[in-house]
């Protein structure tokens, strides 16, 4: 298999994200923990694994992309809120067959406005967008409820099943008996962490 990611280990003032390698077809999963502290965590790794930022301890042989979460401003949300379609023609590879799963919800069209849709189907769209453009990614499942975000990670690990590779972001460990590989964050001795919540499926 090939290496997609190396990390020889990140350390700062407050946690250390142990070694780990990731390889083509594997999804590797970073639990985090939950807290206000999980965005600036979340936020400073993505710039590290996706090359943003570089770091001495962590070495990529493929270019990794982050899936951002749909925002549009107030204004333009409610006077002239974006369809599906023209979402897709302005961010995705219009000709690739991934596309085809986000219509098999009978609910979504591509005259669907994309303030009508769920937190689970946003987030789904956002991965097929990206997913028809790169099969390599670092994604997290935040705002999702337990159901959604089991099943945007299944999805995640059947596609890059053919050659792609996967880093999630999580802020509870209910994904640990899904994952291959189980990567958890550890505190620094002097900081004391948040409380750890579960869910339980």
């Amino acid at each position: 298999m090939k290496i997609v990611l190396e990390n020889k280990g990140i350390k700062t003032d407050t946690f250390y994200i142990p070694p780990f390698v990731l390889y083509e077809g594997e999804v590797v999963v970073l639990f985090l923990y939950n807290g206000k502290h999980f965005y600036d965590t979340e936020m400073y790794l993505k710039d590290i694994f996706c090359g943003n930022i570089k770091h001495e301890n962590v070495t990529l042989h493929k270019e990794m992309t982050f899936v951002d979460f749909f925002r549009e401003s107030n204004f333009r949300d409610l006077f002239f809120p974006s369809t599906i379609n023209r979402y897709l023609k302005s961010q995705a590879d219009l000709t690739n067959p991934f596309l085809v799963k986000l219509f098999e919800d009978k609910y979504v069209t591509r005259k669907t406005r994309m303030n009508k849709l769920g937190g689970t189907q946003r987030k789904l769209l956002n991965l097929y967008v990206t997913l028809s453009k790169t099969k390599d990614i670092v994604f997290d499942v935040a705002g999702l409820d337990p159901q959604g975000a089991v099943l945007t990670f299944k999805m995640v690990e059947e596609t890059v099943k053919d050659g792609g590779s996967a880093i999630l972001f999580d802020g509870f460990d209910d994904m640990k008996q899904h994952a291959s590989k189980y990567i958890e964050l550890e505190w620094n001795e002097d900081y004391a962490p948040p409380a750890r919540r579960e869910f339980k499926f």
